[in-house]
């Protein structure tokens, strides 16, 4: 049968991390052809949020739980959900796509609609991400130029390419940008994993003390992602916050964190190597410079930002540089070309196309089309099951033997343990693998 347009749409995010959890719930409400009820889903693993980044993303749910994929599988098997939300990484929602097929195939029901993309831009494994996603109803692009790689690689492949659907990035909004602050505020927006290594960040640190030095009638904001222990979508081996430890900080220079868009506020200069902060910048019309100090380069993902008019180094911002994006560039990005504040529609109406086709899709009669991932074990038996082997399924999407038994909540024990695990797998990350790495360079 299908959904009943009474009813308002129940919809589950599967999520991996707090900024994909972030992207999951935002695309969710943003899609929804009316207001939806969210339950959550966290896949358990090393960048499972904790309660206070779950509270800065900002956004509610219904229920939230941790749980495996074949707890959530089992979830999907007994309960009726109009769509699925999967915030995940490509693997995971390869997995997922397979177990639920296999779910739909032996329990006779109606499936959700399946809706899956990227969280922010997307400047490396494009094929592989790609393909791992292919199977979804929506595989959600972030821009127009998005949209128009991803049909290439699916088309490219001889994949079915028209679940890409472009929308924008779900996270975009704020007041927009109106002129100078008092104190003029500059924002160093930090990302875990870019650049990689502990000479590098010390150059940025350092250039960003000097910046603050250099100008004392400057508030300086270093925006961090995470605090120390805490995980985030990619993992940060070299937090800021351990390499200013120690140093001599000037006083208009400040460590935040917190809701970006709340920090945005008062920014009157977004700096940043290639954060997805620059494109939610340029969408208030806050001048936004990506650096270039370390090269422009596929591995920094600044490479994205050529043609944007927003590269510039240091020695130039030192100097008062202002940069001018391109209006053409910017309006590829998917973001207001002319700011939210000149075309008030033009944001919301991006969405337009991915909450039609959901909403068509659950008013079909006879439901969503089967689940035709690109990759079976057929046409990839030497990958396939080493994907799905990760989250315990077999591959036919069933699970494999000695795959957790019990879903719901666990108890006290369980919660403690999984905590220490946790917390064991992040001081080797921070602590005992660059002192390995540093040893390995002698």
């Amino acid at each position: 049968m299908p959904a009943s347009t009474a009813n308002p749409p129940r919809i589950a995010v599967l999520a991996d991390s707090d900024t994909r959890w972030k992207w999951g719930a935002l695309t969710a409400t943003r899609t929804a052809p009316s207001a939806p009820v969210l339950d959550g889903f966290l896949l358990r693993g090393r960048a499972t949020p904790t309660p206070r980044q779950l509270a800065e993303v900002g956004v509610r749910a219904a229920s939230l739980r941790e749980v495996t994929a074949v707890e959530f599988l089992r979830v999907m098997a007994d309960t009726p959900y109009d769509v699925l939300v999967l915030a995940l990484v490509g693997g995971s929602v390869q997995a997922v796509l397979h177990g639920l097929k296999r779910v739909v195939e032996n329990g006779g029901r109606r499936r959700p609609v399946v809706v899956t993309g990227y969280v922010g831009v997307v400047y490396e494994k494009l094929a592989d991400g790609l393909l791992l996603r292919h199977g979804a109803d929506l595989v959600l692009a972030n821009s127009r130029q998005d949209a128009e790689r991803f049909r290439a690689v699916y088309e490219g492949v001889g994949a079915d390419a028209s679940a890409v659907t472009e929308v924008a990035l779900p996270f975009l909004g704020g007041t927009p940008y109106t002129g100078e602050h008092d104190p003029f505020t500059v924002v160093f927006a930090a990302q875990p994993s870019v650049p990689g290594n502990r000479a590098d960040r010390a150059y940025l640190l350092d250039r960003l003390v000097r910046h603050a030095r250099l100008h004392p009638e400057r508030d300086v904001l270093l925006k961090l992602r995470s605090k120390p222990g805490e995980h985030t979508t990619h993992i940060e081996e070299l937090p800021y916050q351990k390499l200013a430890r120690g140093l001599d900080l000037p006083p208009n220079l400040r460590l935040v964190y917190g809701h970006m868009g709340e920090v945005l506020d008062r920014a009157d200069l977004l700096v940043t190597v290639s954060s997805t902060a620059a494109l939610e910048s340029l969408h208030r019309r806050i001048p936004t410079v990506v650096l270039t100090d370390l090269g422009v380069r596929e591995t920094l993902g600044n490479h994205h930002f050529v043609g944007s008019g927003c590269l510039a180094s240091w020695d130039q911002l030192d100097a008062g540089h202002r940069p001018d994006p391109d209006e053409d560039w910017v309006a590829r990005q998917g973001v207001a070309a002319g700011g939210p504040s000149s075309d008030a529609g033009s944001y919301d109406d991006a969405f337009v196309p991915a909450r039609e086709r959901i909403a068509e899709l659950l008013g079909s009669p006879a439901g969503p089309p089967p689940l035709t991932p690109y990759y079976t074990p057929a046409t990839a038996p030497g990958y396939l099951p080493g994907i799905l082997a990760r989250h315990h399924l077999a591959p036919d999407g069933s699970p494999l033997p000695g795959a957790p038994a019990a879903a719901g909540t666990p108890g006290p024990v369980r919660r403690t343990v999984r905590r220490a695990a946790r917390g064991v797998y992040r001081h080797g990350v921070q602590r005992v693998a660059p002192v390995i790495r540093r040893m390995g360079e002698l």
